[in-house]
């Protein structure tokens, strides 16, 4: 009777002598090959060869490395940074220590936007979609005005992002700060996206909305006032050091912030959210909303960084400064005053050009005090206090009934 020992015992004599069998079948294969072995075989063994030899030369490249390269940009960053070192403009601290902040109130607006975050196709546009393809939905003027907005928006935000990247964030030395303008980038991207979710979702003609900045006045006068801004500190070149450079930076953070975002959006924001208001294109007026709040906020960053620049940098806040800064103001409230009679040729939604004039020179108003400047124009008010409360991010609660207060990410987005 055969035990299990003696059925072991079989099984290993059994594999000695396969593994036998194959060892001498090997060594037949080794000294004759077949002429028709797969010529696979031998492209993988001599890619595992190049591999091999890739791999010893990225070792020897890195052996021979010169570590005396970036020198003079990591000097100092291996000290721990205070504080007091952190500064806006000029710092030559590392970039790379975030913390500890020394501007709270730039982390807290880097978490309240990412506390706010949206996305374009969130927003149903199915009753925009259906007004706009009925011949009566809409009048003439209020057309105008959709397809302007749309047209003006569109290359705004692009020039803001285009800023943002290509010139600010370089020439802002502050890690907080810097994190902050990464997200105001993002979002700009985002609104980008958000008028061309519009067009496309009400089958627009793409070139004729899209080139608005080149072909329409207006329009093209505002897109044109913004990019004489960037030229010069675009320049890969371009560095901050001196008072006329840093000037220059100022200028350019004034233009943007006060003048581009916070005078050339706000007779757009007004038409379209007035819009919303009547229960028209309400979609849009959603997306807009929505932007309006993202706006807001890189306003007063920006207002933030203007002041903190001007307190750590006194000597460039001269009156010579400060009569520019005061003319950009005025330039910037003047082209959209004009912007404003070329969409609003007649009374529409509830308002005219003579109003959004008086709400444009109490926008100027805002805007010039909040960089410490005297204020220009005398007696005016603001014809639409609304926007007031919709800027303010506290009243108009469920403004349209849709999603304002349900879509939230964080919490954050709640009106009260």
């Amino acid at each position: 009777m055969l035990s299990w020992e003696d059925f072991d015992q079989d099984e290993t004599l059994n594999k000695q002598a396969e593994n036998t069998a194959g060892q001498n079948s090997t060594e037949i294969h080794t000294k004759e090959k077949p002429q028709n072995q797969d010529p696979l075989e031998e492209i993988d063994l001599g890619t595992k060869k190049d591999h091999s030899r890739q791999i010893q030369q990225a070792i020897t490249d890195l052996e021979s490395l010169d570590i005396s390269t970036g020198v003079e940009e990591l000097e100092g960053s291996a000290v721990r940074v205070k504080v007091d070192d952190k500064r806006m403009i000029n710092c030559r601290a590392d970039l790379n220590q975030l913390v500890p902040f020394k501007y709270d109130w730039a982390w807290q607006k880097y978490l309240d936007g990412c506390a706010n975050h949206w996305m374009p196709q969130e927003v149903n546009m199915n009753a925009d979609i259906s007004l706009w393809k009925d011949p009566n939905g809409l009048t003439e003027d209020e057309r105008l005005i959709v397809k302007r907005n749309l047209g003006f928006f569109s290359t705004a935000d692009s020039l803001v992002a285009n800023n943002l990247v290509l010139a600010i964030y370089r020439l802002v030395t502050n890690p907080e700060c810097r994190q902050y303008i990464l997200r105001q980038a993002f979002e700009e991207a985002i609104h980008t996206h958000a008028y061309q979710y519009c067009i496309e979702s009400l089958a627009m003609d793409e070139g004729e909305i899209f080139n608005m900045y080149h072909e329409i006045p207006s329009v093209a006068k505002k897109a044109a006032w913004g990019l004489k801004y960037t030229r010069s500190i675009s320049d890969p070149n371009f560095k901050t050091g001196t008072a006329e450079t840093d000037q220059e930076l100022l200028r350019n953070l004034i233009a943007f912030y006060c003048c581009l975002e916070g005078i050339f959006f706000y007779c757009g924001f007004t038409q379209i959210l007035s819009m919303g208001r009547r229960n028209k294109m309400t979609g849009t007026s959603e997306q807009f909303q929505y932007i309006l709040r993202d706006e807001s906020m890189h306003l007063n960053f920006g207002i933030d960084m203007i002041n903190q620049i001007k307190l750590e940098n006194p000597e460039l806040w001269t009156d010579e400064m400060k009569e520019q800064a005061t003319q950009m103001i005025l330039q910037a409230t003047q082209l959209e005053i004009e912007y404003a009679r070329d969409t609003m040729p007649r009374g529409v939604l509830g308002m005219n050009a003579a109003m959004m004039e008086e709400y444009l020179e109490f926008i100027a108003n805002r805007r010039l005090v909040q960089i410490g400047l005297p204020e220009q124009f005398d007696g005016v008010s603001n014809p639409f206090p609304w926007m007031s409360e919709i800027m303010d991010l506290r009243k108009e609660k469920n403004f349209f009934e849709t999603r304002v207060i349900e879509y939230q990410t964080g919490g954050a987005l709640s009106w009260d």
